[in-house]
């Protein structure tokens, strides 16, 4: 009586989470093609792979849009997702951007299909928990903030003398045999100099 009755109440507690999201589609992000998984009995062909590119995704959102699909999940993989997402938020779905990591522990999930099948049930099921992902102009200035820091990051790094001696070393041109500082007023006016053209020696040394 007591098996009976725990068995009725996990139907039961299942019952409760399932389909929240009756029109979810679920997708396996890579590099060259994108796994994508509908719901039962929306097209004859549950499970679809596309190339990545940009003809593809918007023929992707074409097929979604035919199938009633309203909302997507998928995962944030590298930089893969990124077009993607965008593309198929600007087209009107409602995008689930979940954490790799996050996906990692579920079992049975061994190939492409079943990762896109799995991502897809976990989303109707309401059981998938979305990244933070700002506002389409906070995302575009945050963005070029951290693309213009890690510009800075480098250009320190190349103005390092190893970095410089090693590029005219390569081209034979000795500076460091006569100066002490490359990144210094005379070192930066004759690397200025070669790369005008100027290749007097005498001229260089003025």
């Amino acid at each position: 009586m007591k098996k009976d009755k725990k068995k009725e109440q996990k139907v039961v507690a299942l019952a409760a989470f399932e389909h929240i999201n009756h029109d979810a589609a679920g997708i396996d992000v890579g590099a060259n093609e994108f796994y994508v998984a509908l719901p039962k009995g929306r097209a004859s062909e549950r499970v679809r792979t596309l190339l990545t590119f940009t003809a593809d995704i918007h023929r992707l959102a074409d097929w979604l849009v035919q199938c009633g699909v309203q909302t997507v999940a998928l995962a944030s993989t590298g930089v893969y997702w990124m077009p993607l997402y965008e593309i198929l938020e600007k087209r009107g779905f409602e995008m689930e951007l979940v954490h790799a990591r996050h996906l990692q522990n579920v079992s049975g999930r061994k190939s492409d299909v079943l990762d896109c099948q799995g991502r897809q049930q976990l989303h109707t099921d309401g059981l998938l928990r979305a990244s933070f992902r700002p506002a389409q102009q906070i995302w575009a200035m945050r963005s070029l903030v951290r693309h213009r820091a890690r510009r800075v990051a480098y250009r320190a790094a190349h103005t390092q003398s190893e970095h410089r001696q090693k590029a005219l070393t390569w081209m034979n041109v000795r500076l460091t045999n006569v100066l002490s500082a490359m990144t210094g007023v005379t070192g930066m006016k004759i690397m200025r100099a070669i790369l005008s053209g100027e290749r007097n020696r005498k001229v260089l040394a003025s």
